[in-house]
């Protein structure tokens, strides 16, 4: 018995789901300022994740993850009219998932692993490294967040938050290539 493959989203409808959000963010702070900007990047990311699970009936855990984080961030920014809130979130979700990942390596388990096992097959070693250095990168943006947000007007934050933190993200994945073709591994046989 084969077990039915979850459906999987075009690469780059999730990647306009996953940014889209982001880029709303931008542009209402730029037109409108932090706290429409803030009331946009809380609706636009209950659109994607909507529109994610309408397309293939399952929530991956991150966007939720982050979702969550948005919308409580996002809304004590807005019930409290105070900026800071919406500005820590990210220093908050990075270090949430640092601690996540390290957390796992503890109890002896890669949850990259886990979370991409599809995507790349990599020996025990290789995820285990693999996932310390995500998780080293992730305190890396929690702190870069809290020294960019405290030193810089709220507009610069924004525009670091949208052309600072995402190539500097698509950088370090693309560092981990040689990683991933050393400890790549054998995908395992499919089940009959």
């Amino acid at each position: 018995m084969t077990a039915t493959a979850k459906p999987q989203l075009n690469p780059a409808l999730k990647l306009a789901l996953d940014l889209g959000p982001l880029v709303l963010f931008f542009f209402a702070n730029s037109r409108y300022g932090i706290f429409a900007a803030t009331a946009t990047f809380m609706v636009a990311v209950l659109a994607a994740l909507a529109a994610s699970y309408a397309l293939t009936r399952h929530l991956p855990i991150m966007p939720v993850v982050t979702a969550i984080i948005v919308l409580v961030f996002g809304g004590l920014t807005l019930i409290l009219h105070n900026e800071t809130f919406i500005k820590i979130k990210p220093t908050m979700l990075y270090a949430l998932f640092g601690a996540v990942l390290l957390g796992g390596l503890l109890f002896g388990k890669s949850l990259l692993g886990v979370l991409f096992d599809s995507l790349f097959h990599l020996t025990e070693e290789g995820w285990r490294k693999l996932t310390l250095r995500w998780a080293i990168f992730f305190f890396a943006l929690a702190v870069l967040n809290e020294i960019v947000w405290r030193n810089t007007s709220t507009d610069t934050w924004v525009n670091f938050k949208v052309f600072g933190f995402l190539p500097l993200t698509l950088l370090f994945g693309a560092l981990q290539y040689p990683l991933l073709q050393k400890y790549a591994a054998a995908p395992a046989p499919a089940k009959e």
